[in-house]
Protein backbone atom coordinates (compact mmCIF):
# COMPACT_ATOMS: atom_id res chain seq x y z
CA UNK A 1 0.00 0.00 0.00
CA UNK A 2 1.39 3.67 -0.54
CA UNK A 3 2.26 6.00 2.06
CA UNK A 4 -0.16 9.00 2.14
CA UNK A 5 2.05 12.33 2.04
CA UNK A 6 0.29 15.15 4.26
CA UNK A 7 0.54 18.62 2.98
CA UNK A 8 -1.19 21.88 4.64
CA UNK A 9 -2.32 23.95 2.11
CA UNK A 10 -4.12 27.61 1.60
CA UNK A 11 -6.99 28.87 -0.63
CA UNK A 12 -5.34 31.10 -3.11
CA UNK A 13 -7.48 33.93 -5.05
CA UNK A 14 -4.41 35.65 -6.55
CA UNK A 15 -3.62 34.86 -9.93
CA UNK A 16 -0.90 35.48 -12.79
CA UNK A 17 2.96 35.69 -13.12
CA UNK A 18 3.08 38.46 -9.87
CA UNK A 19 1.16 36.92 -7.72
CA UNK A 20 3.04 33.52 -7.94
CA UNK A 21 6.25 35.61 -7.46
CA UNK A 22 4.95 36.79 -4.35
CA UNK A 23 4.29 33.07 -3.08
CA UNK A 24 7.35 31.95 -3.91
CA UNK A 25 9.28 34.84 -2.21
CA UNK A 26 6.70 33.77 0.64
CA UNK A 27 7.86 30.13 -0.22
CA UNK A 28 5.19 28.70 -1.22
CA UNK A 29 4.04 26.85 -4.36
CA UNK A 30 1.23 27.88 -6.25
CA UNK A 31 -0.64 24.67 -6.90
CA UNK A 32 -4.42 23.75 -8.42
CA UNK A 33 -6.21 20.66 -8.11
CA UNK A 34 -8.03 19.21 -10.98
CA UNK A 35 -11.11 16.91 -10.86
CA UNK A 36 -12.87 15.76 -13.82
CA UNK A 37 -15.38 18.34 -14.83
CA UNK A 38 -15.63 19.43 -11.35
CA UNK A 39 -14.63 23.29 -10.81
CA UNK A 40 -10.38 22.89 -10.14
CA UNK A 41 -8.96 24.10 -6.64
CA UNK A 42 -6.77 27.03 -6.71
CA UNK A 43 -4.27 26.60 -3.88
CA UNK A 44 -0.86 27.30 -2.27
CA UNK A 45 1.41 24.73 -0.50
CA UNK A 46 4.71 25.14 1.60
CA UNK A 47 7.20 24.96 -0.41
CA UNK A 48 10.09 23.32 2.01
CA UNK A 49 7.51 20.21 2.66
CA UNK A 50 5.73 20.55 -0.74
CA UNK A 51 9.43 20.46 -2.53
CA UNK A 52 10.92 17.51 -0.79
CA UNK A 53 7.54 15.11 -0.62
CA UNK A 54 7.98 15.57 -4.81
CA UNK A 55 10.77 13.43 -4.70
CA UNK A 56 8.92 10.22 -3.80
CA UNK A 57 7.99 8.96 -7.61
CA UNK A 58 4.02 8.84 -7.42
CA UNK A 59 3.04 9.45 -4.13
CA UNK A 60 -0.50 9.90 -3.09
CA UNK A 61 -1.33 13.21 -1.35
CA UNK A 62 -3.65 14.09 1.35
CA UNK A 63 -4.25 17.61 0.91
CA UNK A 64 -6.02 19.62 3.23
CA UNK A 65 -7.08 23.29 2.76
CA UNK A 66 -9.95 25.84 3.23
CA UNK A 67 -11.63 23.31 5.94
CA UNK A 68 -11.75 19.93 2.91
CA UNK A 69 -9.20 17.62 2.65
CA UNK A 70 -8.48 16.21 -0.96
CA UNK A 71 -6.84 13.32 -2.25
CA UNK A 72 -4.46 13.87 -4.95
CA UNK A 73 -1.59 12.47 -7.25
CA UNK A 74 0.60 14.64 -9.32
CA UNK A 75 0.32 15.73 -12.85
CA UNK A 76 2.56 17.75 -13.84
CA UNK A 77 5.54 19.73 -12.31
CA UNK A 78 6.95 23.01 -13.33
CA UNK A 79 10.00 24.39 -12.66
CA UNK A 80 12.32 27.12 -13.13
CA UNK A 81 14.52 26.19 -16.27
CA UNK A 82 17.62 27.44 -14.50
CA UNK A 83 17.20 27.22 -11.03
CA UNK A 84 15.04 23.87 -11.34
CA UNK A 85 12.94 25.58 -8.40
CA UNK A 86 9.44 24.19 -8.20
CA UNK A 87 6.94 27.30 -10.14
CA UNK A 88 4.08 25.43 -9.84
CA UNK A 89 2.00 22.07 -9.25
CA UNK A 90 -1.01 20.64 -11.07
CA UNK A 91 -2.82 17.84 -8.67
CA UNK A 92 -5.58 15.05 -10.13
CA UNK A 93 -7.89 14.44 -7.39
CA UNK A 94 -8.49 10.67 -6.88
CA UNK A 95 -10.89 8.62 -5.14
CA UNK A 96 -10.14 5.36 -3.32
CA UNK A 97 -10.44 1.87 -5.45
CA UNK A 98 -9.52 4.72 -8.81
CA UNK A 99 -7.41 3.53 -11.05
CA UNK A 100 -4.56 5.63 -12.91
CA UNK A 101 -1.94 5.48 -15.35
CA UNK A 102 1.65 7.08 -13.97
CA UNK A 103 5.48 6.64 -15.05
CA UNK A 104 7.76 4.70 -13.30
CA UNK A 105 11.28 4.68 -13.54
CA UNK A 106 13.24 1.37 -14.48
CA UNK A 107 16.31 0.07 -12.10
CA UNK A 108 18.00 -2.77 -12.23
CA UNK A 109 20.41 -4.83 -9.63
CA UNK A 110 22.41 -7.71 -9.55
CA UNK A 111 25.66 -8.64 -10.80
CA UNK A 112 25.86 -9.68 -14.25
CA UNK A 113 28.11 -12.37 -15.95
CA UNK A 114 31.62 -12.03 -16.68
CA UNK A 115 32.40 -7.93 -18.63
CA UNK A 116 29.13 -8.19 -19.71
CA UNK A 117 26.74 -4.79 -18.61
CA UNK A 118 23.17 -4.65 -18.23
CA UNK A 119 21.79 -1.59 -20.17
CA UNK A 120 18.57 0.19 -19.66
CA UNK A 121 16.77 0.08 -23.01
CA UNK A 122 13.76 1.64 -21.58
CA UNK A 123 14.21 4.54 -18.48
CA UNK A 124 10.28 4.64 -17.63
CA UNK A 125 7.22 2.34 -18.22
CA UNK A 126 3.83 3.73 -18.04
CA UNK A 127 1.56 1.72 -15.31
CA UNK A 128 -1.93 1.69 -15.03
CA UNK A 129 -2.68 0.63 -10.69
CA UNK A 130 -4.71 1.33 -8.10
CA UNK A 131 -4.18 4.57 -5.95
CA UNK A 132 -3.45 3.40 -3.29
CA UNK A 133 -0.96 0.99 -4.23
CA UNK A 134 1.56 2.85 -6.78
CA UNK A 135 4.57 1.62 -7.74
CA UNK A 136 7.78 4.55 -7.26
CA UNK A 137 10.14 2.27 -9.41
CA UNK A 138 10.40 -1.04 -11.46
CA UNK A 139 13.25 -3.06 -10.19
CA UNK A 140 14.89 -5.45 -12.42
CA UNK A 141 17.57 -8.10 -11.00
CA UNK A 142 20.13 -9.00 -13.75
CA UNK A 143 22.26 -11.48 -11.57
CA UNK A 144 23.49 -14.29 -13.41
CA UNK A 145 22.75 -12.86 -16.98
CA UNK A 146 25.43 -12.98 -19.71
CA UNK A 147 25.87 -11.20 -23.14
CA UNK A 148 22.76 -11.41 -25.36
CA UNK A 149 20.29 -11.45 -22.76
CA UNK A 150 17.14 -9.45 -22.67
CA UNK A 151 14.52 -8.57 -20.13
CA UNK A 152 11.45 -8.14 -22.76
CA UNK A 153 8.27 -6.14 -21.39
CA UNK A 154 6.16 -9.70 -20.97
CA UNK A 155 9.06 -10.65 -18.39
CA UNK A 156 8.31 -6.97 -15.66
CA UNK A 157 6.68 -8.77 -12.76
CA UNK A 158 4.35 -5.93 -11.40
CA UNK A 159 2.54 -5.57 -7.95
CA UNK A 160 -0.82 -7.42 -7.91
CA UNK A 161 -3.44 -5.45 -9.53
CA UNK A 162 -1.01 -3.55 -11.62
CA UNK A 163 -0.86 -3.05 -15.62
CA UNK A 164 1.70 -2.40 -18.09
CA UNK A 165 0.44 -0.12 -20.74
CA UNK A 166 2.98 -0.92 -23.52
CA UNK A 167 2.21 -1.66 -27.53
CA UNK A 168 4.95 -4.51 -27.89
CA UNK A 169 5.37 -6.58 -24.83
CA UNK A 170 8.58 -8.20 -26.43
CA UNK A 171 10.18 -4.70 -26.61
CA UNK A 172 13.49 -4.50 -24.93
CA UNK A 173 13.34 -2.98 -21.26
CA UNK A 174 16.72 -4.16 -19.99
CA UNK A 175 19.68 -5.68 -22.58
CA UNK A 176 23.04 -7.46 -21.54
CA UNK A 177 26.08 -6.36 -23.43
CA UNK A 178 29.95 -6.06 -23.59
CA UNK A 179 31.33 -2.48 -23.87
CA UNK A 180 33.04 -2.53 -26.92
CA UNK A 181 36.96 -1.31 -26.47
CA UNK A 182 38.64 1.52 -28.69
CA UNK A 183 40.40 -0.06 -31.53
CA UNK A 184 44.40 -0.35 -30.91
CA UNK A 185 44.73 0.78 -34.26
CA UNK A 186 43.62 4.50 -34.22
CA UNK A 187 45.76 7.14 -35.86
CA UNK A 188 46.89 9.54 -33.58
CA UNK A 189 48.13 13.13 -34.58
CA UNK A 190 51.78 12.28 -33.99
CA UNK A 191 51.89 9.05 -36.14
CA UNK A 192 50.39 11.08 -39.30
CA UNK A 193 52.83 13.53 -38.62
CA UNK A 194 55.85 11.58 -38.42
CA UNK A 195 54.39 9.43 -41.89
CA UNK A 196 54.11 13.07 -43.59
CA UNK A 197 57.50 14.28 -42.80
CA UNK A 198 59.66 10.25 -43.33
CA UNK A 199 57.96 10.74 -47.26
CA UNK A 200 60.42 13.27 -48.70
CA UNK A 201 63.22 11.75 -47.20
CA UNK A 202 62.32 8.60 -49.13
CA UNK A 203 61.60 10.12 -52.30
CA UNK A 204 65.47 11.76 -51.86
CA UNK A 205 67.21 8.28 -50.97
CA UNK A 206 65.36 7.22 -54.31
CA UNK A 207 67.15 9.83 -56.68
Amino acid sequence: MANTIKLEGEVRDQFGKGAARRMRVAQQIPATIYAGGAQPDYIKLPMRETTLALRRANALFSISFGGQTKTAVVKDVQRNPVKRQVEHIDFYEVRAGEKVTVEVPVFVSGETKGAAVALIDTQNLQVRADVSNLPERIDISVEGLAEGDKILAKDIKLPEGSELIIDDMEESIVSVEIPKEESLETPTEETDQAEAEAAPEADDQGE
